[in-house]
């Protein structure tokens, strides 16, 4: 990256090392947790259980946001019919009184249903900070092999304990077949 006389620097996003097993994947980031790093991310190209646990993953809020989302939905929709059917168009059919709310569990729950996806979705987006054109992992040269084969750590600059030389002996001392900084 040339930086044209500038002064700007490319700014050092991690170091990230290069796995051909998942276990040695899996390893790495045990003992890259046991020595301290708690900002790391992991990529493979297919789901691996173990990973979320080994790098520090922790819960998130969606399933909270589902079910505000839900209720939020479940008490529009029954509102919505409750104030058409008393309040702005009331109709007296058969006796039936005006407030008869079995008649309101089907759009109820429908509502509900509705609401309670949208949130998930457009919650889960938001918090993975989805749709993400660019991330600085896609200057490593060889990244492109953890869609196939591959598995790649990278700890993150933004890590406290994070030091370039430190981190990369430490990351030489795994199971790595490459170890790579990577420039934002």
């Amino acid at each position: 990256m040339t930086n044209h006389g500038t002064g700007d620097e490319p700014k050092l996003h991690g170091v990230v090392a290069e796995y051909t097993t998942p276990d040695g994947l899996l390893e790495a980031c045990n003992k890259a947790r046991a020595a301290g790093y708690r900002r790391m991310d992991a990529y493979t190209p297919y789901p691996i259980e173990e990973i979320a646990d080994a790098i520090g993953f922790e819960k998130t809020r969606v399933p909270l946001l589902t079910l505000c989302g839900g209720i939020l939905g479940g008490l529009s929709g029954y509102m919505l019919q409750y104030w058409v059917n008393v309040s702005a168009y009331p109709l007296n059919i058969g006796g039936r009184p005006l407030h008869s709310w079995p008649s309101f569990i089907i759009i109820t729950f429908e509502m509900t249903i509705l609401f309670a996806g949208i949130t998930a979705v457009v919650g889960m987006l938001t918090l993975n900070g989805l749709p993400q054109p660019y991330h600085p992992i896609f200057n490593h040269p060889r990244f492109a092999s953890a869609s196939r084969d591959r598995f790649f750590l990278c700890i993150e600059a933004a890590d406290v304990k994070f030091d370039v030389a430190d981190t990369t002996r430490f990351l030489q001392a795994t199971s790595a077949v490459d170890v790579a900084e990577v420039a934002d």
